[in-house]
């Protein structure tokens, strides 16, 4: 167990800055395999503009690495193009 006074509030932080943290993931998650489940194309193309943005803001928070997200949105915009109209 802590015995400073500074590890104990660290500990506090951690605790509350990982579940913030999980929060963001299980949300992109959810996003994600929402969108893979899209077979509609224009619904598709609604889903993409949102979702590119969150994996921005979650790459600037440093919750995924910055080639994830591009990856990802790579992924993404490839499925969005193999749509049929």
């Amino acid at each position: 167990m802590a015995n400073h006074k500074s590890s104990k509030k660290r500990i506090r932080q951690t605790e509350t800055n990982r579940l913030h943290n999980r929060y963001y993931m299980v949300t992109l998650r959810n996003a994600l395999r929402k969108m893979r489940s899209t077979t509609e194309k224009s619904e598709a193309e609604k889903q993409v503009t949102p979702l590119t943005s969150m994996l921005d803001k979650l790459a600037n928070r440093d919750l995924i690495h910055k080639n994830k997200a591009a990856n990802l949105k790579s992924k993404l915009s490839k499925f969005v193009k193999s749509l049929q109209a």
